[in-house]
């Protein structure tokens, strides 16, 4: 039996460190360039902020790593119960930063709680999925882990997050999907009212074709009329409950975001502006870029939160296509790398929790880069380890670890089936 610390992958560490530089790096740009005579004080302090939270999200790492595998499965629930208070904490005490009341502040320390929560309910939902019951299609049980899901997601919807609450409700199809206990015609059921939502905002005609073609299709492909209805009732619904959201449920300033997605040009020197910008910048990055604390958008601060949420347009402008594509595969190499070691650890909560790490990075870098080229409405999530916020860096760090830990460990799972 190899020793544990020979199965450590090192150019998952690898690339992690390289993705926390470059955020680094544009943090830097963003708040140490031209465009810092423009900044409150508060974010010229983002880059010795974010340098301090990569020591600590360093040293998190090391910890978890020399953590033995089966002691992070046994205090899993522990966690998710840790990491729920905090968020219900976060309700009655936290602090509200750019209209979410998901802060907690210990003296001049901040966390945003529905990061760390993250990693609470991955752990406990994986655990959940590779059990017994759910590994023999217990609805009951399957539910039960959706419940697990949905609590932090509601908890994180009344903190005024919309954008993270969606994160977590896309860990519930991967890990469905993952699990292997639910069949593929169900898994659409539970994919369409996310096309659905989007082709809504996009154009509700093209929306409401879909959700005609979806059912129909449904119908014919499981011959079962009672089959078709299930899939009217999920994809018609959809567009349902996305109109009263958008009508009843949002509030203003999220209406404006997904009006300023579906036609800019038209709310160009309000809502839309950003967007344009956004754009902009990355546009006239060209090929190579303009160079590092050379460009002209984010120097002079037309690019909102561009330390944070904004942070790909740095990347886009100043290094320009050649710098973002590295960025691209960088992530997707980090993606394949940590659902290959969930894959090779051979059982079941490895794989699975791996599986959600990979969701939850795909999901991010799918939706952050998606707003800053105008694909997807602004909803405020960041990229991860690159944005600025010290919470962020650490949850995916804690996860990126623990992945790391239940490959170099597997031995330890020899007494699970998986």
């Amino acid at each position: 039996m190899r020793p544990w610390y020979k199965n450590l992958d090192w150019m998952t560490v690898l690339i992690w460190a390289l993705l926390v530089c470059a955020g680094l790096t544009a943090i830097y740009s963003a708040t140490h360039g031209p465009a810092r005579e423009f900044l409150l004080l508060s974010v010229q302090r983002n880059f010795n902020r974010q340098l301090m939270w990569f020591g600590v999200s360093a040293a998190v790492m090391l910890a978890i790593i020399l953590t033995p595998a089966r002691f992070v499965f046994k205090i899993s629930p522990l966690v998710y119960v840790f990491t729920v208070g905090l968020l219900v904490a976060a309700l009655f005490f936290g602090r509200e930063v750019n209209g979410a009341r998901s802060w907690l502040y210990i003296g001049p320390f901040g966390l945003q709680v529905s990061e760390l929560a993250k990693v609470g309910t991955l752990l406990l939902v994986a655990r959940m999925l590779s059990a017994n019951p759910a590994r023999e299609g217990k609805w009951s049980y399957l539910m039960l882990a959706g419940a697990t899901v949905m609590l932090p997601a509601v908890l994180i919807v009344l903190q005024n997050d919309a954008g993270t609450a969606l994160v977590f409700l896309a860990l519930i199809p991967i890990l469905l999907f993952w699990s292997g206990t639910v069949p593929l015609s169900w898994m659409a059921l539970l994919v369409a009212p996310v096309v659905v939502g989007y082709l809504y905002i996009v154009n509700p005609l093209v929306a409401g074709f879909f959700a005609l073609v979806f059912s129909v299709g449904m119908m014919f492909v499981m011959r079962s009329k009672a089959f078709g209805g299930v899939a009217g009732l999920f994809s018609f619904g959809t567009l349902v409950m996305v109109y009263i959201a958008l009508d009843k449920v949002l509030q203003p300033h999220q209406q404006a975001r997904i009006r300023a997605f579906a036609d800019p040009e038209r709310y160009r020197l309000t809502e839309g502006f950003h967007v344009i910008q956004a754009k902009a910048a990355i546009g006239s990055g060209g090929f190579l870029g303009k160079g590092f604390t050379n460009g002209t958008q984010t120097q002079l601060a037309y690019i909102p939160e561009q330390s944070t949420d904004f942070i790909f347009c740095v990347i886009g402008e100043e290094f320009g296509f050649v710098g973002a594509m590295i960025l691209l595969v960088l992530f997707g190499m980090l993606i394949i790398r940590v659902a290959t070691l969930g894959t090779a650890a051979g059982f079941a909560f490895p794989r699975l929790f791996a599986a959600g790490v990979t969701g939850i990075f795909l999901v991010h870098v799918l939706i952050n880069v998606g707003m800053t080229i105008g694909l997807m409405p602004v909803i405020g999530i960041p990229l991860p380890l690159i944005s600025y916020g010290g919470s962020a860096l650490l949850a995916n760090t804690a996860m990126i670890a623990i992945a790391l830990n239940l490959h170099a460990r597997r031995d330890e799972f020899a007494i699970y089936t998986g």
